[in-house]
């Protein structure tokens, strides 16, 4: 399964996902769960994509790590950690496309609204909103998509401080997808211990990603940090509705 070939694709992809999302925090994981899938049955490719994610996001917070706003990410905590206890006991899960054209369509509604009534990721208990929606999200299509980017679009906060918080966030729910998952494709014929070699081997280069971001998003000004990730958000939502309406057509 892992060739030479495969781990070489892997590590450009590790590196380019991780150097995007280390610029914007996000974006990257979307396209690295798409490589993924293609290479691996579902439930490995989930658990390869929240490993490679905990690596990248731990990394980039602890390089911002004197910018974190710790009242958000434990609130998004709290907010992941009750979501996993309700999904956990739901027998209900929506289909594929119609989470992705939930997904897809959020963010323009969200961006169309007044800024009085907007997502914002710093008003009490959206944190904690934030944290159930990505929470259920995680495990039901294993990416948050542009959802919980649009919590972060319209607040006060330095890109430094968005990164960094939204990394420090997005770890403890990339924990939960990975303790999901990881007990769906526990072998006991031996492939474990490859699969988490190449596991390690992709973080590596996740923070390799990571870390050569940081003077890109340097040199941007907030004011073009956020110009842009309007732009990636709207471009990751067209997408998610195009692959929800595709794949509803295709049934």
């Amino acid at each position: 399964m892992f060739s030479l070939p495969v781990l070489a694709a892997l590590a450009v992809v590790a590196v380019v996902t991780s150097f995007i999302s280390g610029i914007f925090g996000m974006a990257g994981g979307m396209l690295l769960i798409g490589f993924l899938l293609f290479l691996l049955p579902v439930p490995v490719a989930m658990v390869f994509h929240g490993v490679i994610q905990i690596a990248a996001n731990s990394w980039r917070s602890w390089l911002w790590r004197h910018h974190i706003n710790w009242s958000v990410v434990l609130q998004f905590g709290l907010g992941s950690a009750f979501s996993l206890v309700v999904f956990s006991s739901l027998t209900f899960v929506p289909s594929k496309p119609l989470v992705l054209l939930a997904v897809g369509l959020t963010p323009f509604v969200a961006l169309a609204v007044p800024q009085r009534i907007a997502p914002n990721i710093e008003r009490r208990g959206q944190a904690f909103v934030a944290g159930a929606i990505g929470g259920a999200l995680q495990l039901v299509s294993g990416v948050t998509g542009p959802i919980l980017d649009i919590f972060y679009v319209r607040t006060g906060m330095t890109r430094q401080v968005n990164v960094s918080t939204k990394a420090a966030a997005q770890v403890l729910g990339h924990l939960t997808k990975v303790t999901y998952f990881g007990a769906l494709v526990a072998d006991p014929g031996g492939r474990d211990l490859e699969q988490w070699l190449v596991m390690g081997f992709a973080a590596c280069f996740a923070v390799l990603g990571t870390t050569l971001s940081r003077s890109f998003l340097d040199r941007l000004s907030d004011k073009q940090f956020y110009y842009w990730t309007r732009r990636v958000i709207l471009a990751l939502g067209t997408v998610y509705v195009a692959q929800g309406l595709w794949q509803m057509v295709g049934r």
